[in-house]
């Protein structure tokens, strides 16, 4: 498989992920790193079956159309985000991209359609966990109760060695593991659901 991680302009990182047997990759999230991504696919060989976009956010799905009409690849994005795709999306569904399986885990919070990407033990979270941090739920749509349930049901019950690539390079190094975070990260404290939702709510 190959993967790269990719930041080339701002604090978006965008990613390729490809099973470079076929030479069929899916972009996720290209964001403002279009030229870049452009660059590495032909330098790898790589033609873009997919764009994946792990929320509806301007500054993750920026470079969405350029990429489509360069490689006529489909746009793929939570079932009921506005995004505008050709492949709707839910939770437990695979991408398959030759040998290479993508696992979808909705993880609503931050907006009502963010996903995370599950990889040959490769977590990509968008903006529902950074390093250090886990993404804001007090932009229009955003929810503290839905963010709980996916941490605390959904990621922290993952395995610790499964790396983390968040949406944006907001932390101490762009990538981590469950388990570091399950141990450093101060937003991922075990408490109920009352003192979370405050917690959240709190400047």
């Amino acid at each position: 498989m190959f993967f790269k991680q990719i930041k080339c302009r701002g604090d978006n990182f965008s990613y390729i992920i490809a099973d470079d047997s076929i030479k069929e990759a899916a972009v996720v999230d290209p964001s403002f790193n279009a030229q870049e991504i452009v660059k590495i696919l032909s330098s790898e060989g790589l033609t873009a079956a997919y764009i994946i976009n792990t929320h509806h956010h301007a500054d993750h799905t920026a470079g969405n159309e350029d990429l489509k009409q360069r490689y006529h690849a489909k746009i793929v994005s939570y079932k009921e985000s506005s995004v505008r795709k050709d492949v709707g999306v839910e939770d437990g569904d695979v991408i398959s991209l030759g040998k290479v399986s993508v696992r979808v885990i909705h993880t609503p919070g931050h907006t009502p359609d963010s996903i995370c990407l599950l990889v040959d033990g490769k977590l990509l979270t968008g903006d529902t966990l950074f390093v250090g941090e886990c993404g804001r739920t007090d932009l229009p749509d955003g929810s503290p109760v839905d963010m709980y349930h996916s941490l605390f049901d959904k990621l922290m019950k993952l395995d610790d060695a499964i790396e983390v690539y968040p949406g944006h390079d907001y932390g101490s190094s762009p990538r981590s593991t469950i388990g570091k975070e399950r141990r450093t990260n101060y937003t991922l404290v075990e408490r109920p659901l009352r003192e979370f939702v405050e917690f959240m709510r709190t400047p």
